[in-house]
């Protein structure tokens, strides 16, 4: 399975950095992945609702282009459907059996996600109701696409 992780902003903090590139190294015994950083509007705390709208299309805009066309799209959202490690497991390789070869996460920056982009999305997933940073996210994403592939697998996997 091909897997594009397209994010806004990179990740700079060396220890969520070091976490990313282990979890990418584990992850290509299973999946090809490429990770697209694109631009992170600046976002001062003045920002107007309707100024903050703008930032929200303009990151949605440069996300969208960095998706793999065709591919099955998954929305990280706040309000989206939450998962068992078992049961998205469970999901991408039901998705592998009835013929998605290509699959697309998106992450929003600071201020979220392009209604726009989400709406459009196959599947709009959620890692519980807690605020995480953008950043944090990715590896916690990473994570879990590692434990769901050793799950598929019948891999052994701590708990």
């Amino acid at each position: 399975m091909q897997i594009t992780i397209a994010a806004v902003g990179k990740v700079r903090e060396p220890f969520l950095q070091a976490g990313c590139a282990e979890y990418l190294k584990r992850l290509g015994r299973y999946a090809t992945l490429n990770v697209a950083e694109v631009a992170e509007d600046p976002v001062p705390e003045t920002l107007s609702l309707a100024e903050q709208a703008q930032v929200l299309v303009r990151e949605g805009e440069r996300l969208r282009r960095a998706l793999r066309e065709g591919s099955y799209v998954i929305a990280l959202a706040r309000e989206g459907r939450a998962f068992t490690s078992e049961a998205f497991a469970a999901h991408l390789q039901h998705l592998a059996l009835t013929g998605t070869s290509s699959l697309s996460v998106v992450i929003g920056g600071s201020l979220g996600l392009a209604p726009a982009l989400e709406a459009d999305a196959n599947l709009r997933l959620t890692f519980g109701t807690f605020t995480y940073p953008h950043q944090l996210i990715r590896l916690i994403l990473l994570e879990q696409l590692y434990r769901a592939f050793k799950i598929i697998r019948g891999e052994p996997y701590h708990k």
